[in-house]
């Protein structure tokens, strides 16, 4: 496991046992201590002050979230290729998802050095050796070259990770004379790296300088000429390279016992260099900086058709004789001996323990499950390792205000345990906005995620009901298809409608459709909405139909039946009669139970309470006049 980014706690009171901590939902460890500000403010033993100490520091980092966000599409592509290719294609294939992803950490780098800043360089330092790593890995796992091409692949690496030997070769041929150069005879290195082309560049330097070491620069020049190797496109057997090599030491050596360069030291060493003496290659260590160039080149002129399986045997006594015995390993030499040794899963593990997140080797161990190197490899607790490093590095995302979305696909591609987790971390996203919570409810409904679906709807219907926002409270309900919170809310546009004698959000009650039958107070308040509007048409008998259904259907709440029959005072006056005699009569029953269940109550009217029921009690005795009237008509006629 990746330790928490480094932080000092001040003065903790272990002596009285007040430290606690706990992992939050935003990845924090909160701890009691008794360090008071600096602004004059005594320490009080019984009053501790609270630090924080946050865990993944890196992904507030502005050029790491840029390396997130762009790896991101790299890993669902990668997941995406269900129909992997066989045999090299296959290889071919991974090899450039490989190299995509250090591409992204060198764009990174290129960030963080542009940036210039003291804060930034720890992360230049980082993101050179998850570079650096990344692409040893690549060599040794991923591509797994055979035999000659696996020493050119290790030139390459070499020559990408020591950049300052182009500087000080750009430097010294522009100088005018560039063989008196202070740095010349440092060419040595591009010997150390095989680059003979352009080692014998500035030999010709020093033979066009002093005559006197021609003949011997026109030795040299032949040896390195001369050098075999083996190119992609050379259709050599590693037993004719190997003829080959012996034949081209062999005449090195011949030039080096009979004192061809002894009267010029450095040829002399650059010889001594050529036939592999490991003394004349450890005299230039400050040239080569580190013990993993002197490995490359002690292969390059030692074993240059050296195997995957054999690395092991130089790995670890190169190492030795570079380092010395009174130097240790830094974290980083022991993870490339590790990759040295082909022992992927010490990779991982001295990586997770090595780096500040878990990007590098989450990425890393997914890539490696995809070439079927990890397939032996289950921990004790359930999930394989692959699965395990992405829930450890999506839950590092989750609490980052934006980068949680990215989280979400690392979370999909969890078979065993990544639903569980999305669900978890999920719920504990702050809904800041309404459109945070909409994007959050599309993932949740997406994956069938009912549960979290109904919770962020309810949560976003109380916000709306507190900010007294009605129409998107009643919008949350529906969605949430909770029937009681519905119900509530319900009757709130009810009270405002008694309040203000108007709806308001009639769009959204308009539109209601299917949706109001979710509860009966819905239903009502949607047919309720349904008879004014065809009240406002003019459509007076479907109006009066629709008015008596809500009366005896009984699905209003109590307090709103006087409105009801309110309402029905203006169909009741109609020049036309609207309220049949069976209707009317309805009505006065309506009437009396609303009167009924007032006097039960003991409920007290006031004047214009009265003066209304009076005007109902008139209203409807007239239209029932009007209507026994119309219709005993209709019967004679």
């Amino acid at each position: 496991m990746g330790p928490p980014a480094a932080a000092l706690i001040p003065e903790i009171n272990s002596d009285k046992k007040q430290l606690c901590f706990e992992w939050g939902p935003g990845e924090m460890l909160v701890c009691e201590t008794l360090f008071g500000s600096t602004e004059g403010k005594e320490k009080r033993p019984d009053c501790p002050y609270v630090y924080v100490v946050r865990k993944d520091l890196d992904i507030y980092s502005q050029t790491l979230r840029k390396l997130f966000n762009e790896s991101h599409g790299i890993f669902v592509g990668l997941q995406k290729d269900e129909k992997e290719k066989l045999g090299k294609s296959r290889t071919a294939q991974l090899v450039r998802v490989s190299k995509n992803y250090r591409s992204v950490i060198r764009a990174s780098m290129e960030d963080s050095h542009q940036l210039a800043s003291n804060v930034c360089f720890p992360q230049v330092s980082t993101l050179s050796a998850m570079e650096l790593i990344w692409n040893l890995c690549e060599i040794m796992f991923i591509e797994a070259a055979p035999a000659g091409s696996l020493l050119r692949h290790l030139l390459d690496w070499v020559r990408l990770h020591v950049c300052d030997v182009d500087n000080m070769l750009c430097d010294v041929l522009r100088s005018e004379s560039p063989a008196k150069h202070k740095n010349f005879w440092d060419l040595t290195i591009l010997v150390l790296q095989g680059r003979m082309d352009e080692a014998r560049q500035l030999l010709s330097k020093e033979a066009n300088t002093n005559p006197t070491s021609v003949g011997m620069c026109k030795i040299l020049d032949e040896l390195m000429k001369k050098m075999p190797v083996l190119c992609p496109s050379n259709t050599q057997t590693l037993t004719e390279m190997e003829l080959k090599w012996q034949h081209w030491h062999e005449a090195c050596e011949r030039f080096l016992k009979d004192g061809t360069f002894a009267s010029n030291p450095h040829m002399e060493t650059l010889c001594k260099i050529l036939v592999g003496d490991e003394s004349a290659i450890l005299e230039k260590k400050d040239l080569m900086t580190n013990w993993y160039h002197f490995l490359v080149t002690r292969l390059l002129y030692c074993h240059p058709t050296v195997k995957h399986v054999e690395l092991h045997l130089y790995a670890q006594s190169s190492m030795d004789l570079f380092l010395g015995a009174e130097s240790s390993p830094e974290p980083l030499d022991i993870i490339l001996l590790a990759a040295f040794e082909l022992d992927i899963h010490q990779v991982i593990k001295e990586c997770s323990i090595a780096l500040s997140n878990w990007w590098f080797v989450a990425h890393l161990t997914d890539l490696l499950d995809h070439c079927n190197l990890l397939q032996s490899h289950n921990l004790y607790f359930g999930s394989n390792m692959r699965e395990y490093l992405l829930l450890e590095y999506a839950s590092g995302l989750f609490s980052h205000h934006s980068l949680w979305q990215l989280a979400v696909d690392y979370f999909d591609h969890c078979p065993e345990f990544g639903r569980a987790y999305l669900e978890h971390h999920i719920e504990r996203i702050p809904l800041d906005t309404e459109h945070k919570a909409l994007k959050i409810l599309r993932i949740c409904e997406q994956r069938m995620m009912t549960e979290q679906v109904r919770s962020i709807c309810k949560i976003m219907a109380m916000k709306a009901v507190r900010n007294n926002r009605l129409g998107s409270a009643l919008s949350w309900s529906i969605r949430a298809k909770d029937a009681a919170f519905a119900t509530l809310i319900s009757d709130r546009f009810l009270k405002e409608y008694c309040e203000r004698g108007s709806f308001s959000d009639l769009d959204l009650i308009d539109n209601l459709g299917p949706s109001m039958l979710l509860s009966d107070r819905l239903t009502f308040l949607g047919k309720y909405r349904e008879f004014h509007r065809m009240y406002g048409e003019k459509r007076f008998c479907a109006a009066a139909k629709l008015l008596l259904t809500l009366m005896t259907a009984r699905i209003a709440p109590c307090s709103f039946w006087m409105t009801l029959l309110t309402d029905a005072l203006p169909l009741l006056e109609q020049k036309e009669v609207i309220f049949s005699a069976e209707q009317t009569y309805e009505l006065m029953k309506c009437l009396e139970d609303v009167m009924a269940a007032e006097s039960k109550n003991q409920k007290l009217q006031d004047d214009a309470e009265t003066m209304k029921v009076e005007m109902l009690r008139i209203g409807l005795a007239r239209n029932l006049a009007r209507a026994i009237v119309k219709e005993g008509t209709l019967e004679e006629s």
